[in-house]
């Protein structure tokens, strides 16, 4: 049994659909995030959650914008994969599952285009949706660690299809595997969602949004100012006395966050810098879903740049 580390819930995620308190879950340290896609139009009941993932993205088309919705912590084992008994461990194998709403199947895409239903064909999604995938993928990177990587082959769905559809991973490499993968990758499994999904795009967006792997800037564009690598979490437990405690609060008085000090930030860890860190936390929209006063990676780059 794992420890979970960092925040399980993501920002602006609703928790109107959620199932962990009716189906638990074991708790894991997450190093992979699954992708699927539902097949349908709409927000699936999951059968009252018994087959539901960590998270669904639902598009609003008016908006241009994906919803989500959050049914189990991010580092909470759900349930949208087969898991084989005294086979390969699938839902519980330190996993992050997201279901995306829409289709991989051309001729699903083609029924739905031909009855004017809004949808989106995910080997053909709109950058929006994509962008929108990426912010959440840069999230699971920054804040558990997920690498920025997977699999080179999103085959084409129907051949996506079966356990023999050559990009299938065997226990072995499932069990290795650390990073981003779809349906279509995972052993014991025969789905083949979410098919050819622009795989490329997505990961370029997601190293976008940490400003990772960046062309050089231009010789007349000013370099952003470089953010302090995050020292670790073990750095803000209470008590707890060093230089990144400080260095937290002098950039937090110098943000207009330092009303909860009586004299001025200091090196160790207390009551003050927590609520310091928590009102800093609520102005930010990346972060309100998680506004618990302690810093993680993604609460230092956004205060730091």
């Amino acid at each position: 049994m794992s420890t979970k580390t960092g925040p399980q819930r993501y920002p602006g995620a609703s928790r109107a659909n959620w199932y962990q308190d009716d189906f638990g879950g074991d708790p894991m340290e997450v190093n992979v995030v699954v992708l699927h896609t539902t097949e349908g139009r709409t927000l699936p009941g999951y059968g009252g959650g018994s087959s539901a993932p960590n998270l669904t993205a639902v598009p609003d088309f008016a908006a241009k914008k994906l919803r989500w919705y959050q049914h189990f912590d991010v580092e909470t084992s759900s349930r949208a994969l087969v898991n084989l008994r005294g086979g390969a461990e699938t839902n519980t194998a330190n996993v992050c599952q997201v279901e995306l709403v829409g289709t991989c199947d051309p001729k699903t895409h083609k029924k739905w285009m031909a009855a004017s239903q809004e949808h989106i064909y995910w080997p053909d999604a709109p950058d929006w949706a994509l962008r929108s995938v990426a912010r959440f993928l840069a999230w699971m990177h920054e804040e558990h660690g997920v690498p920025l990587s997977g699999p080179k082959e999103w085959p084409a769905y129907p051949g996506s299809y079966g356990r023999g559809n050559g990009a299938r991973m065997s226990a072995a490499e499932w069990n290795a595997f650390k990073g981003i993968c779809g349906h279509l990758h995972v052993v014991e499994n025969d789905h083949g969602d979410p098919g050819a999904i622009d795989f490329p795009a997505l990961l370029k967006y997601a190293k976008a949004e940490l400003d990772v792997d960046d062309d050089a800037p231009a010789t007349n564009t000013p370099a952003k100012p470089k953010v302090p690598a995050f020292p670790g979490r073990k750095y803000f437990t209470a008590g707890a006395s060093n230089k990144y405690v400080l260095q937290v609060g002098r950039q937090l008085v110098k943000r207009g966050f330092g009303d909860h000090y009586r004299v001025g930030p200091s090196s160790t860890w207390g009551e003050a810098d927590r609520l310091n860190v928590r009102d800093f936390q609520k102005s930010r929209k990346e972060l309100r879903g998680d506004a618990d006063g302690s810093p993680g990676p993604l609460t230092w780059r956004l205060l730091f740049s």
